[in-house]
């Protein structure tokens, strides 16, 4: 099996972390993060330092870097030991952040748009006496 370069790690673990899939996440000071991410397809553990993306999603935000490990508790113990030194240097924000968490696109449609041509929720149920908020005795 060939190995997978630097850039297609990063890729694959940016493209779990915006899929909800990182174990805990971290806000650093500016603008940037920390996430502990356990590859469902080869078992190793990472942790993931990376900046917002401004691109969506067409460049590896600059001074992204990773860690890899053979599984997800070397991982975890690497991941805490970073929270640490980020919270003694003052560098911490928040320690659990799902802030910018995933692309700007979104899987699924959407139910009903600011300029839909109807007002009709298909939803919501057409009975126009509970409507009001009120119960009929």
């Amino acid at each position: 099996m060939q190995d997978k370069s630097e850039e297609q790690i990063i890729s694959r673990l940016l493209e779990l972390e915006n899929s909800d899939q990182a174990e805990r996440r971290a806000e650093l000071t500016g603008e940037r993060f920390l996430a502990l991410i356990n590859d469902p397809d080869n078992g190793r553990g990472y942790v993931l330092k990376h900046g917002t993306d401004e691109t969506e999603g067409a460049e590896i935000p600059e001074g992204t870097e990773f860690w890899e490990y053979p599984n997800g508790e070397l991982a975890s113990q690497a991941f805490d030991q970073l929270v640490a030194e980020a919270r003694e240097s003052g560098e911490l924000v928040e320690e659990d952040s799902m802030a910018d968490v995933g692309d700007s696109e979104t899987s699924g449609a959407e139910v009903r748009d600011l300029y839909a041509d109807s007002d009709d929720d298909l939803l919501i149920d057409g009975d126009d006496t509970e409507e009001s908020g009120g119960t009929s005795a």
